[in-house]
C-alpha cells in the first residue's frame, strides 16, 4: 500500500530532475594588450640590450638622460639601461653636473608586426558565377616578430666629447601553426624562454649573443665592434685581475 503511494511522488522527482538544468557563467577578461605582445618586445630588448658592452664604465659616475628616447615600453628599456649599468660597477649619477659620463639612449624603432600564411589550395570561381570552390588550408601559420633597435651615445660630462656609442638591433618571434585544423603549435624565441624558465638554468639570451657596441675610457672615446663570448650581463673583471677567470667559454664554439 506504501509502496504503491510512493510510486508517483518518486517519478515526479525523478522527472523534475531531468527536465531541471542548471549553468554557471565565468567572466574573462583580457589586458589592452596581450601577454604575447609585452614577451615578445621586452624578449627583442632584452636582446638588443644584451650586445652592448658597458664594461669600459666600470668605476665611472654616469647619468643616463633618457630625454632623447621615444617608443614603446620606456620604462623598460630605461630600468634595464640601469640594471646594466649597475651590473658593470657603474655609479648612477642623480644629475649630470655630477657625472663623467652622460648616456643618451635612443629608439629607432620598438614594435611589433603579424603576417599569416598557409599551405593549400585556394578559392576559386569558375566564369559566371556558376560554381564556387572554397579555400582549402593544410597547413596555417601565424607569425608575430618584435623588433627593437636601440641606439646609444655617451660623451664626457665636462669636455662633451664622444665617449662611444652605437646601434644595437634584436629580434624576436612567435609563430603558430595549425596542420588540418589541429593546432596551435608554437615555435619561436618567446617559447624558448618560457621553457627555459621552467627548467634548472635561468634563460640567458645574451649567452648566445656577440656584443657589438661599445664605449672607449676618456675623452679620446672610440667605437669598437666585438665579437667577443662574455655575456655583457656578466661583472667585468677587477683592476690587475686575470679576465681569463671569469670568462665564459662554453658556447664559443655554437
Amino acid at each position: 500500500m506504501i509502496y504503491s503511494l510512493l510510486r508517483p511522488g518518486c517519478s515526479i522527482a525523478a522527472l523534475m530532475l531531468v527536465c531541471t538544468s542548471g549553468c554557471a557563467t565565468t567572466k574573462t577578461t583580457n589586458t589592452a594588450r596581450t601577454a604575447t605582445e609585452q614577451l615578445l618586445l621586452s624578449n627583442a630588448i632584452d636582446q638588443s640590450l644584451n650586445k652592448v658592452d658597458f664594461s669600459a664604465m666600470h668605476g665611472r659616475k654616469v647619468f643616463l638622460d633618457p630625454a632623447y628616447f621615444d617608443g614603446v615600453d620606456t620604462q623598460y628599456v630605461i630600468s634595464s639601461l640601469r640594471h646594466h649599468l649597475l651590473y658593470n660597477g657603474v655609479s648612477l649619477a642623480a644629475t649630470a653636473d655630477k657625472a663623467d659620463v652622460i648616456l643618451e639612449p635612443r629608439s629607432g624603432g620598438i614594435g611589433t608586426d603579424t603576417t599569416e600564411s598557409y599551405y593549400g589550395i585556394p578559392g576559386i570561381s569558375l566564369p559566371g558565377g556558376i560554381l564556387t570552390l572554397p579555400e582549402i588550408k593544410l597547413v596555417t601559420r601565424m607569425n608575430q616578430h618584435a623588433t627593437a633597435k636601440i641606439g646609444l651615445a655617451a660623451y664626457d660630462a665636462d669636455e662633451r666629447e664622444i665617449v662611444g656609442g652605437g646601434i644595437s638591433i634584436a629580434q624576436a618571434q612567435h609563430n603558430n601553426w595549425h596542420v588540418l585544423g589541429v593546432g596551435p603549435f608554437t615555435t619561436g624565441t618567446i617559447k624558448e624562454e618560457l621553457t627555459a624558465a621552467t627548467g634548472d638554468d635561468v634563460y640567458d639570451p645574451s649567452a648566445d649573443l656577440p656584443r657589438n657596441v661599445a664605449f672607449g675610457s676618456g675623452s679620446s672615446g672610440r667605437f669598437e665592434n666585438y665579437s667577443g663570448d662574455q655575456p655583457s650581463l656578466l661583472p667585468p673583471p677587477v683592476p690587475e685581475q686575470s679576465e681569463s677567470g671569469i670568462r665564459q667559454t662554453g658556447h664559443s664554439d655554437r
